[in-house]
């Protein structure tokens, strides 16, 4: 069974779900539902509910009504924190302070955690992983390379390795490339696509504001609106410059050059 097969148990199923805080909505009956190799971007603007929903998907927060799945078990039924070690995220807020070197960034995948476990030192074969992944995401030059030195696109890709190590099966990726100049986010990119070429039944989902940053592998996408959902779904039928449009409240024009897209002003 190939990964794009829609009988293909999902890794994530959020169903109808809404979020209210302060009596107010931040989602209302949102569905979502991520099959292995699958590459969802979650679209919209400011406040539109983008990041509640990676929370949901990254079981940190539960839902108000609906109900969220993610590899099989149901929120609300399992605990949290088991749950989220079979989960990759990457965030590029990491809370890290110490100036620890590449390698040991990506071990602390191993614990999800955010600084190295006391008294616990990884296996030989951990150690190997790590170092499969840093060479995976072009990072073998700046192995030994301290965080306060690392560039904001080595740090995402550093993240990237780190949210591997456990081998999730889903991983979610909160705005990877804010703060990126050009070179890093083309650097981001590649690497995100070589990631779908060497981990074929793995699933992403990624949070932007900017379709530029989608790398070319996307393959499906969710827009974003006052909390509500747009359009879902094969990402050809939903980024379209209409819907673009309407979940923006502004005329665009897109064009898809090589997998890319980019956006202009309609006039």
């Amino acid at each position: 069974m190939t990964p794009e097969t829609p009988t293909a148990p999902p890794l994530l199923h959020a169903d109808a779900v809404t979020v209210v805080r302060d009596g107010r909505a931040i989602l209302e009956d949102v569905t979502l539902t991520v099959r292995p190799g699958e590459h969802w971007a979650l679209l919209g603007p400011n406040g539109a509910g983008k990041s509640t929903l990676l929370g949901l998907c990254g079981a940190v927060t539960h839902p108000t009504r609906g109900t969220v799945e993610v590899l099989g078990h149901r929120l609300g039924s399992v605990d949290l924190r088991d749950l989220r070690a079979y989960v990759g995220h990457v965030d590029p807020r990491h809370p890290l302070r110490s100036p620890l070197p590449v390698r040991d960034i990506v071990l602390t995948g191993v614990t999800n955690s955010i600084e190295p476990v006391p008294r616990r030192r990884p296996t030989p074969e951990q150690e190997e992983q790590a170092d499969r992944l840093i060479t995976l995401l072009g990072l073998a030059h700046r192995t030994g390379a301290r965080w306060p030195t690392l560039s904001q696109g080595e740090r995402g890709r550093t993240l990237i390795a780190r949210a591997l190590m456990p081998r999730p099966r889903l991983v979610l990726l909160d705005e990877p490339a804010t703060g990126l100049d050009l070179a890093g986010r083309e650097h981001l990119l590649d690497s995100l696509d070589t990631l779908r070429e060497t981990h074929p039944e793995l699933a992403t989902v990624l949070v932007t504001h900017h379709l530029e940053e989608l790398p070319a592998g996307t393959t499906h996408a969710l827009l974003l609106r006052d909390g509500a959902a747009l359009a879902s779904g094969a990402v050809d039928d939903v980024l379209t410059g209409d819907r673009i449009s309407e979940c923006f409240d502004h005329p665009v024009r897109l064009e898809r050059t090589e997998g890319r897209w980019s956006v202009r002003t309609h006039r």
